[in-house]
């Protein structure tokens, strides 16, 4: 199995900066593209930004210039830098990883739990 767990979620006032981090672990062969996604109430999932294991990174437009996001692939760890926060930032963030696993073929995509992210005053 492949566990995806991410940490770094709060309350943070507007213009205020946060740091998810998300650690896979298991059974894993290799990791090809890690990511973060939102989720705000009433609302359909949406793609913050993903990053290749080469380094090469894509951002939403809403957060474009505001967003880092950057990998470690000894330690299998994605990072998400959220500076200048917003309150339609709001959301559940979660982490995704396209992973290969031991005595698999294919690579399959995990997801975390999701760490909640409040920008308020």
């Amino acid at each position: 199995q492949v566990q995806l767990v991410e940490s770094g979620g709060g309350l943070v006032q507007p213009g205020g900066s946060l740091r998810l981090s998300c650690a896979a672990s298991g059974t894993i062969v290799n990791i090809n593209a890690m990511g973060w996604y939102r989720q705000a109430p009433g609302k359909q999932r949406e793609l913050v930004a993903t990053i290749t294991s080469g380094g090469s990174t894509h951002y939403a437009d809403s957060v474009k210039g505001r967003f880092t996001i950057s990998r470690d692939n000894a330690k299998n760890t994605v990072y998400l830098q959220m500076n200048s926060l917003k309150p339609e930032d709001t959301a559940v963030y979660y982490c995704n990883a396209n992973v290969k696993r031991l005595w698999t073929i294919q690579y399959v995509d995990y997801w975390g739990q999701g760490t909640q992210v409040t920008v308020s005053s």
